[in-house]
């Protein structure tokens, strides 16, 4: 089971996420809507109000101090208490991972409690004035505070099977093999022929297949595994450079060379910028 967390654990190394409209909003107006199917994802932070929404035939009531993800694609309708109604920052967004949705159409209503509701507020407005603020840096940072805020709501919701259930939802699950192998087999050569073998594909098909999900080819996805094992030895463990090269596989030169290009910094070099 732990082998099997840490490996859907990676899967968002291909993730992209584009950010198409970001506001603050007050009252009945804009919130009232009858039933749609967006193209796009919606994330919102209710900060005061009452009111409900229905997402593929279920109905939810949001609360002040509340997130929400409505994935792209559902049914939706929502309504808001003209006594009372919804003051909430929204998000429009796509994501995905390779070719896939992140967040499918035949899926639920995420949301739940904001642990720290002041947080997620500030993080919002600072995403709305980005968004509009514009600059040469603001996508970067409208990005950033929606991932945060993203994996805020996954957290504090406890949707703890979420990558679980995005691999059972793609052609990614014929990965999870391919994965758990490459995590298991760092300290052996790999042959490409063996990790298409896994999955029942010739190698021709396997590296676009692998590429298109993943979003580098099998044996970059390799070499990154094994620089990160390298780095993680170098920075933790007291253990010789020789032998964190035969730990992940390589030999002693060409580890050093390799590492060089991946980091800018000698084996050696980084450990000590570490310690």
């Amino acid at each position: 089971m732990e082998q099997s967390l840490d490996m859907t654990g990676r899967l968002p190394e291909s993730l992209t996420v584009n950010i198409s409209y970001a506001q603050y909003r007050e009252g009945f107006p804009g919130w009232n809507r009858t039933e749609i199917a967006p193209s796009f994802h919606r994330f919102y932070f209710i900060a005061e109000g009452s009111g409900s929404v229905v997402l593929n035939g279920v109905t939810y009531e949001p609360k002040p101090n509340q997130m929400m993800i409505m994935p792209a694609g559902t049914s939706q309708m929502a309504l808001t208490n003209q006594e009372d109604p919804y003051s909430r920052y929204f998000c429009h967004f796509d994501a995905q991972v390779g070719e896939w949705p992140l967040f499918s159409a035949d899926s639920q209503l995420y949301i739940c409690d904001a642990r720290d509701p002041g947080f997620i507020e500030r993080t919002f407005t600072e995403l709305v004035e980005q968004f509009h603020a514009g600059g040469p840096f603001s996508v970067l940072r409208t990005q950033a505070c929606l991932l945060t805020m993203l994996a805020s709501c996954l957290e504090d919701g406890e949707y703890t099977d979420f990558w679980k259930d995005f691999i059972r939802q793609t052609e990614s699950s014929k990965l999870g093999d391919v994965l758990a192998y490459i995590h298991k087999h760092l300290h052996e050569p790999m042959e490409i022929e063996l990790l298409a073998e896994i999955v029942h594909l010739h190698p021709n098909y396997f590296i676009p297949y692998f590429k298109k999900i993943m979003g580098v080819t099998p044996m970059h996805y390799v070499q990154r595994k094994r620089m990160e094992e390298a780095k993680r030895l170098l920075s933790y463990t007291d253990a010789a450079i020789s032998d964190i090269a035969d730990q992940i596989g390589l030999q002693l030169a060409y580890f050093s060379r390799q590492f060089k290009g991946h980091t800018g910094l000698s084996p050696t070099a980084y450990r000590a910028c570490t310690r």
